[in-house]
């Protein structure tokens, strides 16, 4: 299965991924409407796009109370638009807070992988996001996990 795989290390907080993502899925420029979110550290001075991990067990999934959310054969854990509510009991059980509301139209929206050719990774001039198969992947998340975990609480602690 394919995956983003974030590498903060190359992004420069140009936030040209959240912009192709909110116009590929809604033709709007508008960061809000991305399923992807750039969050500076300024201190670290590092940028970390955050975006759907598309979880084995997703917490989001098993609490939604009309089965909006569902996996495609490819992995990628998505919302039926037509069928969501609203409720955002999604958003609370999501553990990384990586599905966000869009208050014009009342419905929560998360990363569904572009149908398999994410825009995020296609547009990204660093290549801070790339789309790779996970089983390459474990070591590199692990290592990124413990690192950025020290930087980015230092800065939560300043």
């Amino acid at each position: 299965m394919k995956q983003l795989v974030i590498k903060p290390e190359k992004c420069i907080g140009c936030r040209t991924c959240e912009l192709v993502c909110s116009f590929g899925h809604y033709q709007q420029f508008n960061p809000k409407m991305a399923n992807v979110t750039v969050l500076e550290y300024e201190k670290a001075a590092v940028a970390v796009p955050i975006v759907c991990l598309q979880c084995e067990e997703p917490s989001c999934m098993k609490v939604c109370p009309v089965h909006a959310i569902s996996r495609r054969e490819d992995g990628a854990v998505i919302m039926n638009y037509d069928k969501c509510i609203g409720c955002k009991m999604c958003m609370n059980a999501c553990p990384l807070g990586n599905i966000s509301y869009h208050p014009s139209v009342k419905k929560v929206f998360k990363c569904d992988l572009c149908g398999g050719d994410p825009k995020c990774a296609k547009y990204c001039p660093t290549g801070a996001i790339e789309f790779s198969e996970t089983d390459a992947l474990s070591d590199h998340k692990k290592q990124l996990a413990e690192h950025y975990r020290d930087i980015i609480g230092e800065e939560a602690n300043a």
